[in-house]
């Protein structure tokens, strides 16, 4: 029994899907909640992948993904509650719910992983953070990391440091973003073509990241080699310095993790 149940088809399960479409899984162990977004009812009717109300997608699959709002969360659960066989992983990609909250919804002893993603999941770089419940097995948790690893790089950590991860690579995106549009902006000031602007960031961002990963450098020594006594580059970071935005930084991450606790104990 290798079928997939996906509830719920936003931008996290819309991408799972696409991701294990590409990845070679068959259409046919794949099955989607009814409540689709468009994107995701044209993709299913692309691939012929199976849809069904909530309780016959889940009835028998050995994996349900939860991919619905927090706030839907509860209702969803009870839900299917009669449909998850004793056998069946649960992985959720819900923010903020905890596996605590997912097992004292399901039937006693469902194995049940928590997942923290990010959007680059649409484009198979995204940054999965898994953490196990209290009845996931070993194979449980091999199983979500080769499902998870359809659309990107996988850890896994205590359920404790969810709420760091959210803060650094759940909306880790966002920040990159912000700043992305403030170095285009700041082309623009400067003269060049917004579409100039835009390609150049792009590639440098990319540029930058790609030698992090592959020189394994730590940042700091890869920003001095950038950084030449008296030049462009020194005065820039002590501009940023000037402005704290080390220390910007450090508190919007922090307010980040403080946010997600809050909406986790909210559950």
């Amino acid at each position: 029994m290798n079928r997939i149940a996906i509830l719920g088809a936003g931008v996290m399960g819309g991408s799972l899907l696409s991701a294990l479409l590409r990845s070679g899984h068959p259409p046919a162990d794949l099955v989607l909640s009814d409540r689709m977004v468009l994107a995701t009812r044209t993709l299913a009717e692309e691939y012929a992948v199976g849809v069904a109300p909530a309780t016959e997608a889940a009835a028998g699959a050995s994996v349900v993904v939860l991919a619905v709002k927090p706030q839907d969360m509860s209702g969803l659960l009870a839900e299917i509650h009669e449909s998850i066989g004793p056998e069946t992983l649960v992985i959720s990609i819900a923010a903020g719910i905890s596996t605590e909250y997912l097992e004292n919804r399901l039937p006693a002893n469902t194995g049940v992983v928590r997942v923290m993603p990010n959007t680059p999941a649409q484009v198979d770089e995204a940054m999965s953070v898994l953490s196990a419940g209290r009845h996931c097995t070993a194979e449980h948790l091999a199983q979500a990391e080769r499902l998870l690893s359809a659309f990107g790089q996988v850890i896994i950590l205590d359920e404790k440091h969810q709420d760091a991860a959210t803060a650094i690579s759940g909306s880790g995106p966002a920040y990159i973003f912000y700043v992305t549009e403030a170095m285009i902006e700041a082309g623009v000031l400067l003269g060049l073509p917004r579409s100039t602007a835009t390609e150049m960031v792009v590639q440098t961002l990319y540029g930058a990241a790609t030698m992090i990963r592959e020189t394994g450098e730590h940042p700091s020594i890869l920003r001095e080699q950038v950084s030449s006594p008296g030049g462009t580059s020194v005065a820039a970071l002590r501009a940023l310095e000037d402005h704290k935005v080390r220390a910007a930084f450090l508190t919007a991450i922090e307010a980040a993790a403080r946010r997600s606790h809050e909406l986790s104990a909210g559950e």
